[in-house]
């Protein structure tokens, strides 16, 4: 088996300070650090292309290998902005959108693919790192496992939540959650 870890980046400047591509704030620093004491070793990282996917990997202490463009989750017409926060059971929303085949469906695919990918250069019994954006991955986890038990996945990916999935043969074969501190630690 080999495993990838998804997370989502974590925490940005707001406001004035936000600046073009979102960077982390300090607080998004800090929950990195935290989040990264306890991850790895990896093989492979990569991240979307984005600053803050990128700054995420380097606060929780991997050196990036790639980046990608990655597509927004948030498709016109099928999934507003932010809409997962607002549903019961988003994934299993997020499934129903998928089976009807339009442009979300386009979208979760591309990102399995990237994840696949991401993942399939590892050696057996090896890690991956993807840092990638919310809305994005809620899509790409139901492509990767379309027949798991999406009413009980929770709550969508919060900053520097994360997702450590099994991959078999081409396929992804399992998924367990893993949710960050709700405020950022402070470390020594």
């Amino acid at each position: 088996m080999r495993w990838l870890d998804v997370r989502r980046h974590s925490l940005t400047k707001k406001g004035a300070m936000r600046g073009r591509g979102s960077h982390l704030s300090a607080d998004g620093i800090a929950l990195a650090r935290f989040i990264g004491s306890g991850a790895g070793p990896y093989e492979r990282v990569v991240t979307s292309s984005s600053p803050r996917a990128v700054e995420t990997a380097v606060a929780m202490g991997f050196a990036v290998d790639d980046t990608m463009e990655m597509p927004s989750g948030y498709v016109s017409g099928e999934i507003p902005r932010h809409a997962q926060w607002d549903w019961t059971k988003p994934y299993q929303r997020i499934a129903g959108i998928i089976r009807k085949g339009r442009a979300a469906a386009a979208v979760a695919e591309t990102h399995h693919a990237i994840w696949a990918d991401t993942v399939a250069g590892v050696a057996q019994g090896g890690s991956a790192l993807l840092i990638g954006h919310g809305g994005a991955i809620e899509l790409a986890l139901v492509a990767c496992l379309p027949d798991a038990p999406h009413d009980t996945w929770g709550t969508p990916f919060a900053h520097c939540d994360g997702v450590r999935l099994g991959f078999i043969d081409g396929h992804f074969v399992s998924a367990e959650f893993y949710r960050a501190p709700q405020s950022p630690p402070q470390l020594d």
